[in-house]
């Protein structure tokens, strides 16, 4: 348990990242206040100010971990309400139209809608006896020090008639509004340098909607999930989230957007590399009208190359990096970081804003170069190709192809895609002799089903 390092610390947001971030500051903090715009406490579905909830979501191998750490027997608790799980590695999985030979990996797959999870995770912070939300309030800024070299609070403002602005003084603020927070604005108006933003531009829609299961659609696995690629670039991750309702996401970039018209949608469905998805909805019972969410590009700012940063600011989630959701990263991401934290505040005084922000870059390191190096197969994806990068994808081609033939092949692959591993695993001499026996070159990709019929 750490030490009390402090009075009071204000979250700005109470999405995944500030929840989990106020998780840990509980154990340090004597007053945790979450600011968020939405009403946030009991609800169990999407809200105005997180529509990308109503999409697929996943939770890494090493994210579900590290919940079920801080908040024991969760998995248990999704699964009495009804949400499925099972290992990550038996889910059928489909890269370059070729669907990996299934492993028993050991990692648990949680597939509980995104509001679902956030629900009961926020739920459980709420509890703790000091922890405290303020639900639909606007935030409009920072208070600093006249000197500006130490943030001392928030401005805040509830979403109400006839409301004023009102100060939240705080030792500590922790900022966690996601994608579009304003950080680098505030940084600016106090007079540091704004972070510099490295993009990576995807021009990504999802599409969803939801149907009602039948007993044959997934025939024992948990979800099919045929990945886009550069030679079939339409994706879809179709999975199981409650006892009787199951997601289907349909991707696409770069302006390739699967449409929200029902006839139309189901055209895109058909045009997927393999056929499963399609016989599996094409006559099923839809519960929603399909609803689509657009991802411009993968941000990150660089806060730890800032060489002047106020104190009493942190910054974490998509707040600091924001990845291409069709990686599932983002949530795992956050739990790490969460840890991050933990361990700073067992140092027994309040973290320091460039030490902290430096550690997170390290622990974002890894899933940016995974999502941001994927992006950069599809040749219309704008952003640096380095030679690690054109080689990492051409090993990863290879090793894709091996993972159709060799299930201990996709054991490694799932253990890095779930962050339990580091990607140099699948460079060790064992798993490396295992992609070259069965890819010494890069293979050509599978047919597509409807290529492979008009043969």
């Amino acid at each position: 348990m750490s030490s009390q390092v402090g009075d009071r610390v204000v979250v700005l947001g109470g999405s995944m990242a500030g929840i989990l971030a106020a998780r840990v500051l509980a154990e340090s903090y004597r007053n945790v206040v979450v600011v968020d715009r939405d009403t946030v406490l009991g609800v169990s579905g999407p809200r105005k100010g997180a529509p990308h909830t109503r999409h697929a979501h996943g939770l890494h191998a090493r994210g579900h971990l590290i919940l079920e750490e801080l908040f024991p027997g969760l998995t248990q608790e999704l699964t009495d309400a009804g949400v499925p799980t099972g290992d990550l590695g038996e889910m059928r999985w489909y890269f370059n139209a070729r669907r990996l030979r299934p492993a028993r990996t050991g990692l648990t797959s949680v597939t509980a809608p995104r509001p679902v999870l956030e629900h009961h995770v926020r739920t459980r912070v709420a509890a703790l006896p000091n922890v405290t939300f303020m639900e639909r309030h606007d935030i409009l800024g920072l208070i600093a020090t006249p000197s500006r070299d130490r943030v001392i609070g928030a401005l805040v403002q509830a979403r109400a008639e006839g409301s004023v602005p009102e100060s939240l003084e705080a030792d500590l603020v922790v900022d966690a509004t996601g994608r579009g927070s304003r950080t680098p604005v505030w940084l600016e108006e106090f007079g540091y340098e704004r972070p510099v933003e490295e993009r990576v531009k995807v021009g990504l829609a999802y599409t969803t909607r939801h149907y009602r299961i039948r007993p044959e659609m997934f025939r024992g696995v948990q979800s099919i999930n045929p990945v886009a690629s550069p030679a079939h670039p339409r994706g879809a991750f179709f999975g199981q989230v409650g006892r009787d309702v199951c997601i289907l996401s349909l991707t696409g970039i770069l302006g390739d957007h699967p449409p929200t018209e029902p006839g139309a949608f189901m055209e895109y469905v058909r045009s997927l590399p393999v056929p499963d998805v399609y016989e599996a909805v094409h006559d099923a019972e839809p519960l929603d009208e399909p609803v689509s969410f657009r991802f411009p590009a993968s941000v990150r700012r660089r806060y730890e190359r800032l060489t002047r940063f106020p104190d009493g600011l942190l910054v974490m989630g998509d707040a600091a990096c924001s990845f291409n959701p069709v990686y599932g990263q983002g949530m795992s991401v956050a739990a790490l970081e969460s840890l991050m934290l933990r361990e700073h505040l067992r140092r027994g005084v309040e973290p320091r804003p460039r030490p902290f922000l430096a550690d997170v870059a390290r622990v974002i390191d890894t899933p940016w170069d995974i999502s941001a190096g994927g992006d950069l197969d599809f040749p219309g994806v704008e952003g640096r190709r380095t030679l690690k990068v054109r080689m990492g994808n051409a090993y990863m081609a290879r090793l894709q192809y091996a993972a159709t033939k060799d299930a201990k092949v996709t054991d490694g692959f799932m253990r890095v895609a779930g962050l339990m591993d580091p990607p140099q695993a699948l460079m060790r001499p064992p798993m490396l002799l295992r992609v070259l026996r069965h890819a010494v070159l890069r293979p050509e990709p599978g047919r597509s089903w409807q290529a492979a019929d008009a043969r």
